[in-house]
């Protein structure tokens, strides 16, 4: 299994931190939000490599960033070639970029690079292992404001997904979907496919919504917390807590 991170993003909603550094290495204490990220893959064995996906504005910090650290899997960055707002890939163009560029041919685990979470993936990956299906990590959310703010899904009683919807205007159920996606080896060509087809390109949960319109997939409840730092206010409430727990 490989994982991917997408971190190919421009964070315009962060402004002036992000003009010169990409959202994923906001420092968070002494780390930064991707060696979070990263720490979390490291534990979980089937992993074998980690490939970053960045953008050709901030691919030098991410090289920089990386001559400091040291790792215990594999971690490659690579380039999707994009300068700015404009000609983007998007996140599911991304991820297509990432399957072409590198031949991906194995099971894929596809992370946000701006959420922190303490969800477990050792769980989430053996739940994956043992079902065989594509699969979503959900939790139930009571706030309706949060909800529309992520995927939801509606589940049967074995937690098939019978329907899914980004970011929905009226959620159908309480049940969130975050962006952390785990994906068959066999699933991996239908993102050529969704992208050929002209889908929308950006947010990743589009693909697994037209995803389970023609596959079966499972949802894994998930139980920790994830935190989204798309506004300054968050990244402060986040900086906070790491400042807390690193005293």
């Amino acid at each position: 299994m490989k994982a991917l991170i997408l971190a190919a993003g421009y964070a315009t909603r962060l402004y002036p931190l992000t003009r010169n550094l990409p959202k994923s290495l906001l420092p968070l204490g002494d780390l930064t939000v991707l060696d979070l990220i990263i720490r979390k893959m490291e534990d979980v064995a089937s992993i074998t490599e980690i490939i970053i996906v960045s953008n050709a504005k901030f691919y030098a910090a991410f090289g920089k960033w990386m001559e400091s650290r040291s790792f215990k899997k594999t971690v490659k960055i690579i380039n999707d070639g994009s300068t700015s707002e404009q000609n983007r890939l998007g996140a599911i163009g991304d991820i297509g970029f990432a399957i072409e560029s590198e031949g991906i041919d194995e099971d894929l685990l596809v992370c946000a690079g701006d959420n922190v979470f303490t969800f477990d993936l050792n769980s989430y990956v053996e739940y994956f292992l043992r079902e065989q299906k594509d699969c979503i990590l959900v939790q139930r959310m009571q706030d309706q404001d949060e909800l529309r703010r992520v995927g939801v899904a509606e589940l049967d009683a074995s937690q098939r997904v019978l329907s899914f919807k980004e970011k929905p205007a009226q959620p159908k159920t309480d049940v969130g979907v975050f962006a952390i996606y785990l994906y068959r080896k066999e699933t991996l060509p239908l993102f050529r496919d969704y992208l050929q087809a002209g889908h929308e390109p950006d947010a990743p949960g589009h693909f697994p919504e037209w995803l389970s319109r023609i596959k079966e997939m499972k949802a894994f409840f998930a139980e920790g917390t994830s935190y989204d730092l798309g506004t300054h206010e968050a990244y402060r409430k986040m900086r906070n807590l790491m400042d807390n727990k690193q005293q």
